[in-house]
C-alpha cells in the first residue's frame, strides 16, 4: 500500500510448484517451454511479407542474416531456399531445451560478444562444469552508417 503497487489476486498463485511465465514453465527443474508455446512455433508457416519477419524475430529477439537482408529498402521480398533454411533452423531452436535458465547468483556469469558487418550480438550465461548455460540472448542489426 506504500508503493501504491496493487496486485491482481485472480492472477496470483502462492505455494505452488509449477508454473507458467510469459508462455515459459517455470520449476524446481528450472526454466522450460511451455508447450503450448513450442506447438505455436513448431505450426508457424513461412512468413509472406516483411512484417511477419518481424513478428517472428521479435519475440526471440534473435536476428539471422538471411532474413534480415529481407528489411533492406527497396529490395523485393523473395523468401528463397536459404531464408526458409535460416527459418526453420530458428524455430527448431526456440523449441527445444535448453533455451535459458535462471541465473546463480551464487556463480560467475561469462558475456560472449560477437559483430559482423550486419549484426551485433551478446549471450550472457553461466558454465556448471564443462556445459555453458544462456541466461539470456540479445542481438542488434546494424544500418549502413
Amino acid at each position: 500500500m506504500e508503493t501504491n503497487l496493487d496486485l491482481n489476486w485472480e492472477k496470483c498463485h502462492f505455494m505452488v510448484t509449477e508454473g507458467i511465465v510469459l508462455g515459459l514453465k517455470i520449476s524446481e527443474r528450472g526454466i522450460e517451454v511451455g508447450k503450448a508455446k513450442v506447438e505455436v512455433i513448431e505450426k508457424l508457416p513461412p512468413p509472406t511479407n516483411v512484417k511477419g519477419i518481424r513478428i517472428f524475430l521479435g519475440h526471440p529477439r534473435f536476428y539471422s542474416h538471411p532474413l534480415c537482408n529481407l528489411f533492406n529498402k527497396d529490395t523485393p521480398f523473395k523468401f528463397d531456399q536459404e531464408c526458409v533454411a535460416a527459418f526453420e533452423s530458428l524455430k527448431e531452436k526456440f523449441t527445444t531445451a535448453p533455451i535459458i535458465t535462471a541465473p546463480y547468483w551464487n556463480r560467475s556469469s561469462e558475456l560472449t560478444c560477437d559483430a559482423s558487418d550486419y549484426a551485433v550480438g551478446a549471450v550472457l550465461g553461466q558454465r556448471k562444469g564443462k556445459l555453458f548455460y544462456v541466461i539470456h540472448y540479445a542481438s542488434k542489426v546494424l544500418n549502413d552508417t
